[in-house]
């Protein structure tokens, strides 16, 4: 009977592209801070606005109503869901 080896898996590194602190531009700013941070700190600080003014969606939670400060985010669109916010926020980082 053959004995199983357990493979040892070695630690995620994380992505340093995603851990690289970025500017938002004057539009982001209004809603996160003008601070540079990595993405997903911006990420973190615009789910904590969406869900600090109520903006996530009640009947399908993966849409966000869009406030003045987002509807600039977002290009003017009154709801967009959260897998297209990504894309939108990206615009607005240099």
């Amino acid at each position: 009977m053959a004995k199983k080896t357990t493979a040892t898996k070695t630690p995620r590194k994380p992505n340093a592209a995603l851990m690289k602190p970025v500017q938002p531009d004057a539009i982001l700013a209004a809603v996160v801070g003008s601070e540079p941070a990595s993405r997903g700190e911006l990420t973190k600080k615009l789910w904590d606005y969406i869900k600090k003014n109520g903006l996530q969606d009640a009947t399908k939670k993966t849409n966000i109503n869009a406030d003045a400060a987002l509807k600039a985010v977002f290009g003017g669109k009154a709801q967009v869901t959260m897998f297209e916010m990504t894309k939108l926020v990206s615009a607005h980082i240099k």
